[in-house]
């Protein structure tokens, strides 16, 4: 049996992949610190012997880690978003988000595996022009999407140096159930949610107009394992639906009351993935539509339910920072 590690494995899109992986007939290594993933993702192959769960950070891994012994494929989930927490402590993603890289392909490389696929972020074009081609500037505008590029850039050094096969997917807007419930504010979805469930008012940045290329996270779990089996290496892949949504046909969708926040700087007010590339190289395509992604995480809605509730004045508190670092910027 082939064998496989998902670090971030206990998380969002790391524990949807790991269930694709164990369908598709692998042995699966789950790495994960639980601060962001949480073991009730897993809860499924808690009797599965091919599926082995190690609580560590990814920092502490060492190169000759026996998870690695004898793996086809690593993906590699594991590591720390969020925006504002990112300007205010930058060295702690950089450690996460690079060196964290850097100790799972120092292991990958010296389980020789046969590829190494890295979830990689959007953020890195900045404010892009739409549709983003693969080929777009480079213009990250916080330290989380610097440190997310810095990694990739990590990953394709491995490549060109020790030889890795690396393949590198850029996410633009992942949507789905089990995404994280704590933490700082940020996801749109984790943020409705919960205001549904307390029968408060969305507060929506902006006019709600902006729109964003929300993907379902089964169609994501695909699209890296085919970024795995596919004979390319040295790839980024754009991964979006190619169908840029509006927060209002969110809130549509959802179906409540609304309140109008600020429009926060060095946010785009469209994010857009060409999918061309993906489409055509590893035969890739998105399944779930919006209306019915939204309709399978409404249907599970309870598990948004212990998520913080925001409101305008807990917002305004929570992005202050944001607001004082990215309004200006130095010349």
């Amino acid at each position: 049996m082939a064998i496989c590690v998902v670090t971030g494995g206990a998380g969002f899109i790391g524990s949807h992949t790991v269930d694709l992986l164990v369908n598709e007939g692998f042995e699966v290594r789950v790495i994960d610190n639980l601060v962001g993933g949480r073991l009730a993702n897993l809860e499924q192959h808690k009797s599965n012997p091919k599926v082995v769960f190690e609580q560590s950070d990814i920092r502490s891994i060492k190169p000759d880690s026996p998870l690695f012994k004898g793996a086809k494929y690593v993906f590699h989930f594991a590591g720390i978003g969020d925006i504002v927490p990112s300007i205010e402590n930058p060295a702690e993603y950089m450690s996460a988000n690079v060196q964290g890289t850097v100790s799972i392909l120092e292991a990958s490389r010296f389980a020789n595996v046969e590829k190494f696929v890295y979830a990689a972020s959007s953020s890195c074009y900045g404010l892009a022009s739409t549709p983003t081609r693969e080929d777009h500037k480079i213009s990250p505008e916080y330290p989380y999407a610097l440190s997310k590029y810095m990694g990739e850039q990590a990953a394709f050094h491995w490549s060109q140096v020790y030889k890795l096969p690396v393949n590198s997917v850029r996410i633009f807007n992942a949507y789905g159930t089990r995404s994280r419930t704590s933490g700082a504010y940020g996801a749109v979805f984790g943020v409705f949610l919960k205001q549904k469930l307390a029968e408060k008012p969305f507060t929506v940045v902006g006019d709600g107009t902006q729109k964003r290329d929300f993907l379902y996270v089964t169609d994501i779990a695909k699209a890296f394992y085919l970024a795995a089996k596919t004979s390319k290496s040295g790839e980024v892949f754009n991964l979006g639906a190619g169908n840029p949504q509006s927060v209002n046909k969110l809130i549509e969708l959802l179906d409540g009351e609304v309140i109008y926040i600020p429009k926060r700087p060095g946010e785009p007010d469209c994010t857009w993935a060409d999918i061309s590339k993906i489409t055509k190289e590893l035969d890739w395509k998105p399944e779930v539509s919006f209306e019915d992604g939204v309709a399978k995480i409404v249907a599970e809605i309870d598990y948004w339910r212990e998520a913080p509730l925001w409101d305008p004045q807990s917002i305004e508190k929570a992005t202050k920072t944001w607001f004082e670092m990215l309004t200006q910027k130095v010349a």
